[in-house]
């Protein structure tokens, strides 16, 4: 969590920018932490970092294209330091993904202190906004990252037909009303950019969350139908991957679909199905092997010990891990890692 000085100090940065720029990871705690500060003073544009876990200067451009006073970086898990560099802005870093050490930018990690404790960028980002209207964006943002917020019986008051009483994390995210509503936010951050720019845009002016699921409003009908049609995609690709389990410990599924990353949608929902698995969902994109990786144990160590010697890149947390491994690395690497997790 954030501190109290701390939470005032982002609150007056925030105030006090005219032209804020947020750059924030594509899955929903991302996505949730932008909502929950956009909608604060809904000053400035935010931008989807979809390419890989990383801000570097491939993304300059868009400092130089929208000139901000300042900028935002949102749960992105590495920020490179020959961006912040190249911006010449202040730099604000909320994260909580394994602590960097840079220059320039005002960093806000709560793993500096305490390498072992898990709070989801959106908790830290609910701090700051403070606007109980946005509860339901927060509970979605923390619940699709693996956590179970300290404020969720306030949730279950204001919003008991999504959910009824207090859950673990497995009911609460793939049995409950809230799991459809993490699905639909993790979904519309899929497809074409100028497709996923609408959503957003659309999310940044949503009310209430009834507005989604019962569709009462134009808006909302148009996200639950972008859901609709992308949740039959991928449910067609889920029952492939369930006929991949073998007696193995590891369950590899590969698939070749360019236009929709499935990756983390599928390994949540397999480790939650396939609990004493590993779980390895990768595609191939550009000659390289973009994976997630998941377990109901710590897998991170064995990722990182695997890293070493091959091309690519990767990390994440203990259980769920991020990977983009160089296909012609790829062999050794799925090897290395099957004997590091034995």
């Amino acid at each position: 969590m954030l501190t109290e000085k701390e939470t005032i100090y982002l609150q007056e940065e925030l105030a006090t920018a005219k032209n804020p720029l947020f750059f924030y990871d594509d899955d929903p705690d991302g996505l949730c932490s932008f909502l929950l500060l956009y909608r604060i003073h809904r000053e400035g544009r935010g931008i989807i970092v979809k390419t890989a876990p990383r801000l570097d200067t491939k993304l300059s451009h868009k400092v130089i294209e929208n000139n901000p006073d300042k900028i935002f970086v949102l749960d992105i898990p590495i920020l490179v330091q020959e961006f912040v560099d190249a911006a010449k802005k202040p730099i604000f870093y909320i994260d909580h993904h394994t602590p960097q050490e840079l220059n320039k930018v005002k960093y806000f990690n709560p793993r500096i202190k305490d390498p072992d404790i898990y709070i989801p960028v959106t908790r830290m980002a609910y701090q700051i906004s403070d606007n109980k209207n946005d509860l339901w964006i927060a509970t979605i943002g923390c619940l699709a990252d693996w956590h179970m917020p300290d404020f969720i019986d306030e949730f279950i008051e204001k919003y008991p037909h999504l959910l009824s009483k207090k859950k673990d994390l497995n009911d609460a995210v793939f049995k409950q009303p809230i799991g459809k509503l993490v699905r639909i936010f993790s979904f519309l951050l899929k497809g074409q950019t100028s497709d996923v720019r609408k959503c957003v845009k659309i999310l940044t002016r949503i009310k209430s969350p009834e507005e989604i699921l019962e569709q009462k409003t134009p808006q909302g009908k148009f996200l639950y139908k972008r859901f609709a049609d992308i949740n039959e995609k991928y449910v067609e690709l889920l029952e492939l991957a369930k006929k991949k389990v073998t007696r193995s410990k590891v369950l590899l599924f590969f698939y070749s679909e360019n236009k929709w990353s499935f990756t983390a949608d599928l390994a949540n929902e397999l480790t939650n199905l396939y609990p004493k698995k590993v779980i390895i969902i990768a595609r191939n994109k550009s000659g390289e092997m973009k994976c997630s990786l998941r377990a109901k144990f710590p897998i991170r160590g064995a990722l990182e010990k695997t890293l070493v010697g091959v091309e690519g890149y990767g990390g994440g947390h203990e259980n769920a891990c991020g990977a983009v491994i160089k296909e012609d690395s790829w062999n050794k690497f799925l090897k290395d890692f099957k004997r590091e997790i034995k």
